[in-house]
């Protein structure tokens, strides 16, 4: 596992508005489905820091100490700036984005999709090099996580889910350890789950003061269940980075890669739901799908080689 950033205390205004935006880059990227807001913590640097830091916010000390009133143990032992910034940037994002993607979705899919693929393709040769050293076994892993993430994308939509309370719990609590992994997109778990346009109604009728009081409870217990998965997989995924530290990238870096059988640009009618296709025709839509792809693999280079840059600049 890589070193985690200094102690809260050791950063500046500066570091955190740099937390906040990769927040916001990772909330922009889990409205998508296909698209993991894990993915973008990796390329980002802050994926190590984002599990340990969940997974002591879920730990027995958080609960020992918030359950004894001891609030200002709690503030100096717990790495509260880092989520909130981060957490305030996801939020933001899924705000501000949730409506116009929700549109794009509808009626410019083929652009979209096609910048989000190079976005992932891209990803994927920034993590690469995260593997120390390969060899059969982590190879044997990559192609195994390939495989999965490939299939795990084409499965059917559920066409009729359960309305019950308990059932919007198991789908936050299953889209959360989807969202936390690279390559696999909690928004899509959603999507096979039948709650993904749920949700984003939610989201987007509060926003608009529609249903307030029905909107808030399907948010909340969507959070909870959020709250019950991540509470318990993030331990998991903590130890495999710490024991198995290179198999499990390997793994990660394989669902990347099958997922981008979900963000292929062209889809059967421009519904995200369809099978991939062939572009029907080379004109100037296809063309300006390959440079929004061109775009989205430069960008990801881009804030690779600025992480890779703060890196070697930090002590």
């Amino acid at each position: 596992m890589q070193e985690l950033h200094p102690p809260s205390r050791r950063r500046s205004l500066k570091d955190y508005l740099r937390i906040f935006s990769c927040g916001f880059i990772m909330g922009a990227a889990d409205v998508v489905p296909g698209v993991s807001g894990g993915t973008m913590a990796f390329i980002l640097g802050i994926y190590d820091e984002l599990v340990e830091s969940i997974r002591r916010f879920t730990g027995k000390e958080c609960f020992t100490t918030v359950f004894r009133f001891q609030f200002k143990k709690a503030w100096q032992t717990l790495p509260w700036p880092f989520m909130a910034s981060l957490g305030l940037g996801i939020l933001l994002a899924i705000a501000l984005f949730s409506t116009p993607i929700k549109w794009m979705l509808a009626n410019r899919l083929t652009l979209i999709l096609a910048f989000f693929f190079g976005l992932v393709l891209a990803s994927v040769a920034t993590v690469l090099p995260r593997v120390r050293q390969w060899n059969a076994g982590r190879i044997a892993a990559l192609i195994g996580g390939t495989a999965a993430g490939w299939l795990i994308v084409g499965l059917p939509l559920l066409q009729n889910p359960p309305d019950s309370p308990f059932y919007l719990i198991l789908c936050g609590a299953v889209a959360i350890c989807a969202m936390i992994l690279p390559g696999i997109s909690g928004s899509f778990i959603l999507l096979l789950m039948g709650k993904y346009d749920f949700v984003l109604n939610a989201v987007h009728e509060l926003k608009s003061g529609m249903n307030i009081g029905g909107n808030f409870c399907t948010l909340l217990l969507f959070m909870f269940g959020i709250f019950i998965g991540i509470a318990g997989f993030i331990r998991l995924l903590s130890y495999l980075l710490q024991k198995f530290h290179d198999i499990t990238i390997a793994v990660l870096i394989g669902f990347m890669l099958g997922s981008l059988r979900k963000v292929w640009p062209w889809k059967f009618a421009d519904n995200i739901e369809n099978h991939n296709i062939l572009p029907g025709a080379i004109d100037g839509n296809f063309w300006f799908a390959v440079l929004l792809g061109a775009i989205g693999f430069i960008l990801v280079l881009v804030i690779e080689y600025a992480a890779r840059k703060r890196e070697d600049m930090t002590p």
